[in-house]
């Protein structure tokens, strides 16, 4: 074997690449997540949206079985999530502009891989350092809790890892599922966590149901111009700003 294969065999064991889990796809969060980042990527203007999945294996959970068209989305975008849904590949995602008309482009930050403890440094490396770029993390769960995180979080010191690689003006979404706390209380302390790990950071979000969106950015001009998008997105959807 040529030392090139072997350097490839040790980088793949060592990022774990294993089965994904896919049976998120095409749901009724998926349905809001991908109706709200087209229209923030489409509205804000930027060109690239940078999608790091951080996929875990699928579980035997009833999650992921709710419709995509609880929420109600655009019907392009319901189409979108049952084409997720029936094909169960995540390249699929990549269409998403072409699906609604956008123009801008879709990369999907190593899709092959799923996070672990071990991974976690070399899956957050290399992001591109492209101007006018949205990064939206996806997480099972969200931010990581007071007291110990897992493969389902982001941690707050990887939100910091991300701002350093990319032009101040990129805007970084992240999922956060509800944790029985009102969204309003745990995007207040999301935002002071935050703060106490990156200097001068600007957070807004939005959210529905069981599902919060929070942006982040070291550019107080985006999260201004991201919070009127989120204004003019609710005036569309049954959801709320904290």
């Amino acid at each position: 074997m040529k030392f090139s294969c072997v350097l490839r065999v040790q980088y793949i064991n060592k990022l774990g690449i294993k089965k994904m889990k896919i049976q998120y796809l095409g749901d009724s969060k998926d349905s809001f997540k991908w109706d709200y980042h087209d229209y923030l990527t489409n509205v804000i203007g930027y060109n690239f949206l940078n999608i790091l999945l951080m996929m875990t294996p699928d579980d035997k959970t009833n999650d992921g079985k709710t419709k995509p068209d609880s929420f109600p989305a655009r019907s392009e975008i319901i189409q979108f999530c049952k084409n997720l849904r029936s094909k169960r590949d995540l390249s699929v995602i990549k269409h998403l502009p072409s699906e609604t008309g956008a123009n801008y482009k879709v990369n999907l930050h190593n899709p092959e891989i799923y996070i672990t403890k071990r991974n976690r440094e070399l899956y957050f490396s290399e992001l591109p350092k492209r101007s006018n770029q949205i990064i939206f993390l996806d997480p099972d769960n969200g931010f990581e809790p007071e007291r110990k995180y897992n493969d389902k979080h982001v941690r707050y010191s990887e939100i910091s890892t991300i701002l350093d690689q990319v032009p101040s003006n990129s805007l970084v979404s992240v999922f956060q599922h509800f944790r029985r706390i009102k969204f309003v209380d745990d995007f207040s302390r999301i935002k002071e966590r935050l703060s106490g790990v990156i200097a001068s950071v600007y957070v807004t979000a939005i959210f529905w149901h069981q599902l919060m969106f929070v942006l982040i950015s070291k550019s107080e001009a985006v999260i201004k111009r991201a919070t009127e998008i989120n204004k003019e997105y609710a005036t569309l959807y049954p959801i709320e700003i904290p």
